[in-house]
């Protein structure tokens, strides 16, 4: 029998929610006042219009029985992405900084799914209260707006299980505490700290107080807003190696890192997907920084003093270009579309991955390659033994076929609608190496792509058709496919 859909509950969810954006917009409001900035007014009309929306919602939930399923969670989660894009793009509007609804709404839409793609030609042009809200969109989309609102609506009397399951990345997930909300709070107060600690550690060398917050509030999101036309590309090497470290944390499974910082570092280093997830950055930026180095001394020649300091430049370059990509950040400590060929062709590779699971990053995820690569090499051996039973086996457990079917599917969505966003890019006519670049870019959150979207370029040029399909293509790839085709799944409403 089919149950009937609990609506009341979506729009009290909502609700809160949206009364969440509506406090969070304060902070960039006082922000606007105390440096005495012309858009204030769009500020504070953004905030009454958001927060009378959420009281709206909240009437219309009234009496909601408290019981969210399936069908509910699904549609809060993708729904929430889409309400909070609304109302964070009105501040762009209002202030005629993207007058523009369209650039609005990819800018905003880019911030809360930390793909870091803007269309804004010279940020540094920006008041302050903007730029915040730029950073402060990615980081409340990086931990996933629904994990913050897990650890708070119990408060309210509403579960939260079902919108956990259905946000959070990767196969699978772990609880940290037997209650949900517990473990979305031990999450929140890790991605908290690590925002603490960076913003201090970047303004300590020598970043200036709002620059450090702001790349702090980005990095940990992996979401790449940066407050400069050139992102970090001519900060100093402490900065760069700040950065380049956080970023590194961001991208392992929160979890792991929370077991970490409570001294049990055996469980990360024991996980196979950490460990997947960690190799590729450094061996990949050992790569990339082997090929700069030798770029560099044919350009400059071969001095003793000039190879030590290259050495050491296209070291941290390589591995900052190489971390950035994998964890789709996108900050840029150099522009890698100068460089060889060979060279920016394996970062555009390596955005397909990701991060892991649990984390900030976006991605196809490590377990899932893992899993992938597994799977095609076990099917190898019972090619040439059709008799053995060989299972596919992850952190030494055997992976379920359920699990193995799921990730089969997953890829074989994702390079689909990589493959399909690139066809429609095409029709745009944009290039077809540029429209494969932007539709990895896009799904992968990443940002950051090749050709003229490269580090030094922007998407303001952008074809305005070209632009919506992007934000749809960012906002399946931050709800990893499936939330988003399961709202056009029959059988889940019939369920």
């Amino acid at each position: 029998m089919t149950r009937t859909f609990n609506w009341r509950i979506v729009f009290k969810t909502m609700g809160v929610l949206t009364t969440l954006e509506a406090l969070f917009m304060l902070v960039p409001t006082v922000t606007a006042s105390w440096y005495n900035e012309p858009d204030l007014g769009a500020w504070l009309i953004s905030s009454i219009i958001t927060w009378l929306s959420s009281w709206w919602m909240l009437l219309a939930g009234r009496h909601a029985e408290k019981r969210v399923g399936e069908r509910e969670g699904y549609i809060i989660v993708a729904l929430v992405w889409v309400v909070y894009s609304l109302f964070g793009l009105l501040p762009y509007w209002l202030s005629g900084a993207l007058p523009s609804i369209t650039d609005a709404w990819y800018e905003t839409m880019a911030g809360f799914t930390t793909t870091g793609s803007t269309v804004i030609r010279d940020v540094e042009a920006m008041t302050h209260s903007i730029l915040l809200w730029r950073a402060l969109s990615q980081w409340i989309g990086g931990m996933g707006i629904i994990v913050l609102s897990v650890a708070i609506l119990p408060m309210f009397g509403l579960g939260g299980m079902q919108l956990y399951s259905a946000e959070v990345t990767g196969v699978s997930y772990d609880k940290l505490s037997p209650r949900i909300a517990d473990t979305a709070k031990h999450m929140w107060i890790t991605y908290i700290g690590l925002t603490l600690v960076e913003g201090v550690l970047l303004w300590v060398f020598g970043m200036g107080k709002f620059d450090a917050l702001c790349h702090s509030l980005t990095t940990i999101s992996t979401g790449g807003f940066s407050t400069r036309n050139t992102s970090v590309m001519f900060d100093g090497p402490a900065i760069q190696w700040t950065i380049l470290v956080f970023m590194l944390l961001s991208g392992i499974n929160f979890t792991q890192l929370i077991y970490l910082f409570r001294g049990k570092p055996d469980r990360l280093v024991r996980d196979e997907e950490t460990r997947w997830f960690v190799s590729a950055c450094l061996v990949v930026g050992l790569i990339l920084g082997t090929g700069l180095f030798f770029y560099y001394t044919d350009i400059h020649g071969s001095r003793f003093m000039d190879l030590l300091h290259s050495a050491g430049d296209s070291l941290r370059v390589g591995l900052f270009t190489s971390i950035a990509s994998i964890t789709s950040t996108g900050f840029a400590a150099a522009d890698f579309m100068l460089w060889p060929p060979l060279l920016w062709m394996i970062v555009f590779f390596m955005m397909v991955p990701g991060g892991a699971s649990g984390s900030t990053a976006g991605g196809a995820k490590w377990v899932r390659i893992g899993i992938f690569a597994k799977s095609a090499l076990a099917e190898i051996k019972r090619r040439v033994h059709p008799n053995a039973v060989i299972p596919v086996r992850f952190n030494d457990r055997t992976v379920s076929e359920v699990t193995t079917s799921n990730v089969m599917a997953f890829m074989f969505f994702y390079m689909s609608i990589i493959g399909l966003a690139a066809l429609c890019f095409c029709a745009c006519d944009i290039g077809f190496d540029e429209a494969l670049g932007v539709a990895v870019s896009m799904i992968g959150n990443v940002g950051v792509s090749i050709g003229q979207y490269g580090p030094s370029g922007c998407y303001a040029d952008f074809p305005t058709v070209a632009k919506w399909i992007a934000t749809f293509v960012m906002l399946i790839g931050r709800l990893e496919i499936f939330t988003v085709l399961l709202l056009f799944s029959r059988s889940l409403w019939k369920k």
